[in-house]
């Protein structure tokens, strides 16, 4: 199968909650959806700085559905997704006189989500590999195909979540968030020769579980 083929299967976007002084949680409202509409992210940055918090406000609603799918994709699930992107949004909301470039405030934000989902698999990975000793139930423990993200086919899902870590970021970036290999080395901090190597390994592999899981199919019907 074409990794284009599969990307289209997997590009379905989903919805997406800490710190009481964030406007995280809030949507806008009309004069925060106006903000969205008309300012660029370098004056909504200037006002949140100046003590705007609507303007932070309209900054979430702009990026939460696109940043919110891609955690849902590399976390597995939904519930795992939101968490990451709330971290992500809260530490920005701290830092965010440190984006150097504010009218870049989308990549910065985005950096800081691929760093929240690597620390949070690697920490639920920590755990379930406490508690789960069999290598297949292993498997099965660390991605579970998420039933929210119905636009995505089961046995893609399946398959996204028997790469490594690297390969299904390196994957989901190239192929589902359809970012360049230029962007994939600043979100990622990986070279762009490593992270061609992690796109074409992680095509390769989930040809080939898929052909498993097809050829299974058939045979045992």
């Amino acid at each position: 199968m074409h990794q284009r083929c599969i990307a289209a299967d997997m590009a379905a976007p989903t919805a997406a909650r800490h710190h009481h002084h964030c406007p995280c949680d809030h949507p806008p409202h009309s004069r925060g959806l106006l903000i969205v509409e008309l300012d660029d992210d370098a004056e909504l940055v200037r006002r949140v700085i100046a003590g705007d918090t609507a303007a932070y406000a309209g900054l979430v609603a702009r990026y939460r559905p696109r940043l919110a799918r891609y955690a849902a994709h590399m976390l597995g699930n939904r519930a795992d997704g939101e968490e990451a992107l709330q971290d992500a949004f809260v530490r920005a909301f701290r830092a965010i006189h440190q984006c150097d470039d504010p009218s870049r405030f989308g990549a910065w934000l985005f950096r800081i989500l691929v760093n929240r989902c690597r620390t949070a698999g690697e920490r639920r990975d920590r755990r379930e590999r406490w508690v789960v000793t069999d290598d297949r139930a292993l498997h099965s423990a660390v991605y579970e195909p998420p039933d929210e993200l119905t636009g995505w086919r089961g046995e893609i899902l399946w398959a996204l979540g028997r790469l490594e870590p690297e390969q299904r970021e390196a994957f989901l970036l190239k192929h589902v968030e359809d970012r360049g290999y230029a962007e994939m080395a600043e979100l990622t901090g990986a070279g762009i020769s490593a992270l061609k190597m992690r796109v074409k390994r992680a095509c390769e592999h989930l040809r080939e579980l898929l052909e498993e899981e097809y050829s299974g199919e058939q045979h045992g019907g």
